[in-house]
């Protein structure tokens, strides 16, 4: 029986939006990093506790809280809390098989995309789940993994305030995000 198998029977006769990681990655503990920002202010920290995301939920500047590692239901549970998460958004959140799709929901906008990397020390493409949650000044990003991501060209351009980045709302982000990673699919496959 494969482990992912194993894993998604822990879940029968659990009512739904249980939160049960199902995946397959290294289980190390979350890592969660804050961007704040507007066109006059930047804010960047890793948060040393869950908690440390809150106070930014209804702050008027843009927020882009990255966790990495998606296995700890406690961080899954208190961020949906804090931030309104329906829980079957949660669930799916934990669970890395999901296809890439687009749900619309009183007040977020979730998205679930596969988001390649080519490992060069390994020589191969690795793929992870990202969703994303998409508020009116919020963008939360949830990475299957910890082995790092293609984000850094963005995090320069909010540290350095390049281009219109800083000077947009949090969709324009999004669309950044969601931009980077369908080119890096190109950069994989030339």
């Amino acid at each position: 029986m494969s482990r992912t198998t194993k894993k998604r029977s822990k879940k029968v006769g659990l009512p739904p939006g249980s939160l049960v990681y199902i995946g397959d990655k290294e289980e190390a503990p979350a890592k969660i990093t804050i961007m704040d920002y507007d066109e006059n202010h930047f804010q960047e920290k890793e948060a040393k506790s869950v908690g440390e995301c809150f106070e930014f939920r209804d702050k008027p500047t843009i927020t882009w809280i990255n966790i990495e590692s998606i296995h700890q239901a406690d961080v899954i549970e208190a961020i949906g809390k804090n931030f309104g998460i329906h829980p079957l958004v949660l669930e799916d959140l934990m669970s890395p098989g999901q296809r890439p799709k687009m749900e619309s929901y009183d007040g977020y906008v979730f998205i679930v995309l596969r988001m390649l990397k080519y490992n060069e020390r390994r020589s191969e493409i690795e793929d992870e789940q990202l969703s994303l949650i998409i508020g009116h000044n919020f963008v939360i990003s949830f990475q299957e993994g910890v082995e790092g991501d293609v984000f850094e060209p963005i995090r320069i351009r909010i540290r350095e305030g390049k281009g219109y980045i800083r000077k947009m709302k949090a969709d324009y982000l999004t669309y950044v995000l969601i931009d980077l990673i369908v080119d890096n699919y190109f950069t994989i496959m030339e």
